[in-house]
């Protein structure tokens, strides 16, 4: 008999509490490194359980912390998924207030680079909405971020540590025995500017060893690990002018051997890999096509795959796997509920979305996801309507295939 197991991408709605709590925090000198406390720990634990439970009762099967354990970073422009790394990474430093932003770089056949994040083809392209308060795009300044000015080291131990443990502590709280905690991959973090190394290759691998110390402190601690790259998707937008596909895959090899590299001897059926095409609210309309790069995806030595396939630009793209064959005992994690919308997925759509991989790659192989995450992008109660309707959706789906 079919069942369909549910999870989520990994960010979820911080309670207001927590929220401002994290804000409260004491700054270090470097301006982005939070200091921490034996109070501020335990608030963590207990939105981490609650958080847990919240997923339970709304029909998620495979959780996680929602990412509460990864702060902000205090005066600046970009989230948690990311922007935590920098925390437990030494190496980095923040440009003067005053510096001019970085100049835009042109690529050329066989020559692929990224360009400033504020010369994106969407946003230069749709440049009037993501400027209009009204638009509902709004994107307003480009962030404003470390750089790498010396070598990369790991120092994020004691904060990865909290990390297992809030989650274990609100597993064995709720019963569970498995969840999943999410951390960068190589390819994103290195986008990010770099003074201190030769080329881009040597900034990527840095970045692989730095990461990789991570990756084996949440398996080692008996949890799942999610690896998140919107970069292997998401780059295409940030190279102009627009590249050919062939140099376009060239140009993420480095990244797929960069994830490999730190993921080596790690168990595969204990990692999960997130794509996405990013999570700004956008018109997208320069995504690159999931057929181009599916494959590539298989690559990563990986137990299972996440991926965008409910919202409007990427729904249609369930049919990648009609030609694209699933490897023996891996796993795909379909988003069926978006972020990109405050529209609340009604379960019979879920179900159906659902239905359609079930039917193309299995249904033992099929975990029903969300596009990304959720924190953040909706209202914390769209967010968690959003996640009953996925609840609900794979038990309809499991009805359905089970006649």
């Amino acid at each position: 008999m079919s069942t369909i197991q549910t999870t989520t991408a990994g960010s979820l709605p911080r309670t207001a509490k927590l929220a401002e709590a994290n804000a409260a925090r004491p700054v270090a000198d470097d301006g982005f490194t939070f200091e921490t406390n034996d109070e501020f720990d335990a608030l963590v634990q207990e939105a981490v359980t609650d958080v847990v439970r919240s997923q339970v009762e709304a029909g998620i099967t495979v959780v996680g912390d929602g990412e509460f354990g990864k702060a902000m970073s205090p005066g600046h422009d970009f989230g948690a998924w990311w922007s935590y790394s920098f925390q437990r990474t030494g190496g980095l430093s923040l440009p003067a207030k005053d510096a001019p932003m970085p100049e835009p770089v042109r690529s050329t056949p066989g020559n692929v680079q990224l360009t400033t994040m504020n010369d994106r083809r969407d946003w230069t392209k749709f440049a009037e909405a993501y400027f209009d308060p009204t638009s509902g795009v709004l994107m307003g300044e480009p962030p404003f971020w470390p750089e790498v000015t010396g070598p990369l080291s790991y120092r994020g131990h004691d904060l990865v540590s909290a990390d297992t443990r809030h989650l274990r502590g609100a597993l064995d709280a709720n019963g569970l025995e498995d969840g999943f905690i999410t951390a960068l991959a190589p390819g994103s973090a290195a986008r990010i500017g770099n003074k201190y190394y030769a080329n881009e290759e040597e900034h990527i691998w840095a970045w692989a060893d730095v990461l990789r110390e991570e990756y084996k402190a949440i398996i080692d601690a008996g949890l799942t690990l999610q690896i998140d790259d919107p970069s292997l998707a998401e780059s295409w937008d940030q190279i102009n002018p627009e590249p050919s596909v062939a140099d376009y895959r060239a140009f993420i090899q480095t990244r797929i051997d960069a994830i490999n590299h730190a993921i080596k001897g790690l168990p595969e059926d204990r990692i999960r890999f997130h794509l996405c095409w990013g999570s700004w609210h956008g018109p997208h309309t320069t995504d690159l096509e999931f057929v181009h790069i599916a494959d590539k995806m298989l690559e990563i030595n990986a137990g299972q795959y996440s991926f965008e396939a409910a919202n409007a630009r990427h729904e249609h793209e369930w049919k990648v796997w009609k030609d694209v064959s699933l490897p023996e005992g891996k796993k795909i994690l379909p988003g069926v509920v978006g972020h990109s919308t405050n529209v609340v997925e009604h379960p019979d759509l879920v179900a159906e979305r659902i239905v359609r991989f079930a039917d193309l790659v299995g249904a033992e192989n099929v975990v029903a996801s969300t596009d990304c995450g959720l924190g953040g992008r909706v209202h914390p109660q769209i967010a968690w309507a959003k996640l009953e309707s996925l609840g609900e959706g794979a038990r309809r789906a499991a009805q359905q295939l089970n006649g």
